[in-house]
């Protein structure tokens, strides 16, 4: 587990670590020869040797002193690392995470994220605050009793050393069972967090098929697994936390036996006999502790864990000399294989080329990897086989930086932030100047959203935009994109769920970005198909056709069924009975 702590305080303050469980470790051996030394104390005192009882009192006085001096700073410093702690590991995980490829972020893996930056952290502070002292000390102090036993008689410390292994078995036996009773529940916890913000964001969803007052089922189903998994998990630990008591309880048992055998004989005295009684006493004392604290401790161990798993999740390699691309917003794939998971590839032997300030649609059924082609160009991940080319590099030997500088994304689900309206569209260039983030709204339509906000520009949108419909959101996205001048612009869908007046604002915007920069768009409306100078289809991975709209409709392949399906819909009327 330490190695893990260094881990996550990163090489910065691993000194820190290494300086608090010195003092921890000091304090705990020094507590132990405290207790030792009170068998010689007692043996003067009742012996009547008034000498010899003034020194050793003298000898533990001063370890008293030094104990209380060690527990006082080891106590500073272990609530200085946990602060630390608190303090810094939002930020390392944050540095670390947007680092990581975007693929990685599954809905599991946010919910399981959020809650580690919430319980978790708290519960990794908690241990050097409140925790790992009773772990170390109760480790430390007994041993060095331990090996004081063997100096006031050979067969104690015998005794001891023996029961060490059955502590060992208890402690792990009873720390297994509360472990596993602790990752099921935080497997279920996420579950069931996961569940509640889903109901809480789909409320429009399920009122809309009546199902706001009933309930939902699988948020039920969560809470019902979470609290029989919760029940389950407290029945594992009961038995956990009576085998770790009843072993410290036998070997202080032990311990009485064998001192009362060796006096019986006359192996060692009364005096000595009670003394080392107390110092029995103090051995299990800590040991206890241990066995008090084995269920918390576990708790914080696996939250170290998945703190751990996090920073070791590998992000996409940075190249260590990076190639500078030519910022001119060409697009190239070369021979792309790629696959989510083995045995089930996406995309197969994919090749296309995007000249620059052209616009180029990616048409095909549903699966055909149009979405993969815009992630793959983003970098969300790497292709297993082939090149994906931007600006005339490869992405891998581009430093993450120099590739998103060229990219804009525009998705058709839009996220806006809790904050006004020109705060949202700045976030595409932060160091633009205001006229030019208005002008970029004013050509993606947001004006005339303003005229009928409240505050105007200053008007806040809610928590992912939920003042505006799905097409105002998307206009304030694009609007993004025309701030930010980037050499490429990725489209997924951007018009397919608008209404005419909202995709009318969002076809001038196209027109707009194609002044200085790449489009490539997956699109189905057929306008903006017929606009492209180039359009790219896609079959089961592949590249079936591709060619200017006149010349695919003239080869009367997939190209040509796709817009004659497409003419037919459009021309569909409701007509009265």
């Amino acid at each position: 587990m330490i190695n893990d702590l260094l881990r996550i305080l990163g090489p910065a303050h691993r000194r820190a670590l290494h300086v608090y469980l010195a003092w921890v470790i000091g304090y705990g051996v020094l507590q132990g020869v405290a207790m030792a030394l009170l068998v010689p104390v007692l043996e003067r005192l009742i012996a009547g040797d008034a000498s010899g009882f003034l020194g050793w009192l003298g000898a533990l006085a001063v370890a008293v002193v030094v104990t209380c001096i060690a527990h006082y700073v080891q106590a500073m410093k272990g609530f200085a690392v946990a602060l630390t702690v608190l303090s810094s590991m939002h930020n390392r995980l944050g540095d670390h995470i947007v680092g990581l490829p975007l693929g990685w972020f599954s809905t599991e893996r946010v919910g399981r994220l959020s809650k580690l930056v919430t319980t978790g952290t708290v519960m990794v502070g908690g241990l050097f605050a409140h925790l790992l002292t009773p772990l170390v000390v109760g480790i430390a102090t007994p041993a060095t009793i331990a090996v004081a036993m063997f100096f006031f008689d050979w067969r104690l410390g015998l005794a001891v050393l023996i029961c060490v292994p059955v502590l060992y078995v208890a402690f792990s036996f009873s720390a297994r069972l509360i472990g596993r009773g602790d990752e099921m529940s935080d497997e279920a916890a996420v579950a069931a967090a996961n569940r509640v913000v889903e109901f809480a964001r789909c409320q429009r969803v399920l009122r809309a098929f009546g199902r706001g007052v009933e309930g939902h089922r699988p948020l039920e189903d969560a809470i019902e697994r979470q609290r029989a998994v919760g029940r389950r998990a407290v029945w594992l630990t009961v038995p956990g936390l009576i085998a770790g008591g009843l072993a410290v309880q036998l070997v202080f048992t032990v311990l009485i036996v064998v001192g009362v055998l060796l006096t019986l004989g006359g192996s060692i005295g009364p005096v000595t006999l009670i003394a080392v009684l107390a110092l029995a006493a103090r051995f299990t004392g800590p040991l206890a502790e241990v066995a008090e604290f084995s269920g918390a401790l576990r708790m914080a161990r696996n939250d170290v864990r998945r703190v751990v798993a996090v920073l070791d999740e590998q992000p996409l390699p940075e190249p260590a000399a990076p190639a500078s691309p030519s910022n001119n917003g060409e697009l190239e794939l070369r021979g792309v294989h790629f696959a989510y998971e083995p045995d089930r590839p996406v995309l197969r032997d994919v090749s296309f080329r995007v000249p620059p300030r052209t616009m180029t649609a990616l048409v095909g059924a549903s699966g055909s990897g149009k979405t993969t082609v815009t992630r793959l160009l983003a970098r969300f991940a790497d292709v297993d086989d082939g090149a994906v080319l931007v600006g005339g590099v490869d992405v891998r030997e581009q430093s993450s930086e120099a590739l998103m500088a060229q990219l804009s994304l525009v998705f058709q689900d839009v996220y806006l932030f809790d904050d006004t309206l020109l705060a949202n569209i700045w976030l595409g260039r932060p160091d633009a100047p205001e006229s030019e983030v208005r002008e970029a709204g004013r050509l993606a339509g947001v004006a005339e959203i303003v005229e009928r906000l409240p505050s105007g520009w200053e008007t806040r949108v809610g928590e992912g935009g939920t003042a505006l419909s799905g097409g105002e959101r998307q206009r304030v996205s694009v609007a993004r994109a025309i701030l930010k001048r980037a050499p490429v612009v990725l489209l997924d869908e951007a018009t397919a769920a608008l209404d005419p007046e909202n995709e009318r604002f969002v076809q001038l915007s196209l027109r707009a970005l194609m002044e200085h920069s790449t489009l490539l768009v997956i699109a189905h409306k057929l306008p903006t198909v017929v606009a492209a100078d180039q359009i790219v289809v896609l079959d089961e991975g592949t590249v079936a056709e591709r060619g200017t709209h006149a010349d695919l409709l003239a080869s009367d392949g997939r190209y040509a069924a796709f817009w004659r399906e497409r003419r037919r819909a459009t021309g569909w009327r409701l007509t009265a009975p």
